[in-house]
């Protein structure tokens, strides 16, 4: 029996990228004992602000604490309302739900998967506090024409840009716009520390309680305790703060972040002329020349999309659906609302393998495959 051989990388939806150099940072770190918060996050921090041209960057354990702490320190908690799509991995919502709050789900634009102003617009009550964008794909999402009334109504911006990381509202890099901005930096992330975070405040204020809550309420530094027989706990907060042996990780993936952005950006492009010649198969818009692409996902007949996924996955081939809708999940039910836009969305979208490790061949085998799908389940 012959055996078929993938191209390289097509079996997986999505992998790590790493550039030769994250062990010996790793190792650097081993011998000082210190594998908490230490100097080394305290670099890690200063160079994402110096990428993203901020005054300040808060490095914490994941993603998902970004969103959390992020919102804390902003003021939002119990009796608060967060406007968030619910196509979006159940972390953003899980994230609002821990900071005390309720969610209120909103449908997508289907071209994007990300929301609108409109959309927003529409989904306004009096308790909502806050908007919490996804950034799909890493595509920002444009609020502007809104943030007058937004503000106007003391409504915060705050973005999950688990995505987008290296990614551009227009000219501004994602990070900059003046909204409150949480990244992650998990393994199969555009830029990732093996796990970890990052927020960006608005304010020292802001960035100096979002310190407090990443290490128990703590107001001293580690450094500052060191010299001191008390130190002080001023409200409620968690240990989820940066690693110095993430940290390192993430300063190696950070000094060659162009060439995983290149890279994507290229993949991309591969499949969006690929795929032109598969009627059948939508392809989500991430603007490209702005973003750094995530992922790379296309809607197909909602009658054919789970089938094709099993054919798909058959063939060794890592497609993927990202993500279940969150309204309609059992732990949200409290938050339920109708949302036929993405219910549909949620039956069609397929994510294609994607990942830097990948090349043209892989990106051509896994559209190829895709067709064969599309015609054998039409």
């Amino acid at each position: 029996m012959q055996t078929t051989t993938l191209p390289a990388g097509v079996g997986r939806n999505a992998s790590p990228f790493l550039h030769g150099g994250e062990a010996a940072a790793i190792a650097a770190v081993l011998p000082t004992g210190q594998y908490g918060h230490g100097p080394v996050t305290e670099q890690f921090e200063q160079a994402l602000a110096h990428y993203l041209g901020v005054d300040d960057v808060v490095a914490v354990s994941s993603g998902t604490t970004a969103l959390v702490i992020g919102l804390q320190a902003a003021g939002i908690g119990p009796g608060d309302e967060v406007i968030v799509p619910s196509l979006t991995f159940c972390a953003s919502v899980q994230a609002i739900v821990a900071a005390g709050a309720a969610p209120r789900f909103i449908d997508v634009d289907p071209a994007t998967l990300c929301v609108t102003s409109d959309g927003v617009l529409g989904a306004l009550t009096p308790a909502t506090r806050a908007v919490m964008p996804v950034l799909y794909g890493g595509r920002a999402v444009g609020l502007d024409s809104i943030r007058d009334t937004l503000d106007a109504r003391g409504i915060l911006l705050i973005e999950d840009a688990a995505h987008a990381f290296g990614s551009r509202a227009g000219t501004r890099m994602v990070g900059s716009t003046g909204a409150l901005t949480c990244f992650s930096f998990d393994p199969i992330k555009n830029l990732t520390t093996g796990q970890g975070g990052a927020i960006v405040l608005r304010s020292p204020e802001e960035a100096r309680r979002a310190r407090s809550r990443r290490l128990f309420g703590v107001t001293q530094s580690r450094e500052e305790r060191a010299s001191i027989t008390s130190y002080g706990v001023e409200g409620p907060g968690l240990r989820c703060e940066l690693s110095q042996i993430n940290a390192a990780f993430g300063l190696v993936q950070l000094e060659h972040f162009s060439t995983v952005a290149a890279k994507r950006r290229h993949l991309w492009r591969t499949y969006r002329d690929a795929l032109r010649e598969l009627d059948a198969a939508a392809l989500v818009d991430v603007d490209v020349e702005h973003s750094v692409p995530f992922n790379c996902v296309v809607r197909v007949s909602a009658g054919q999309r789970d089938k094709m996924f099993e054919v798909l996955r058959g063939q060794g081939i890592g497609v993927g659906v990202h993500y279940p809708p969150n309204h309609s999940q059992p732990a949200f039910a409290t938050w339920h609302r109708p949302l036929p836009v993405t219910d549909e969305i949620g039956r069609q979208i397929l994510s294609l393998p994607f990942h830097p490790a990948m090349n043209d061949e892989a990106v051509h085998y896994a559209v190829a495959a895709l067709g064969r799908a599309l015609r054998s389940t039409s």
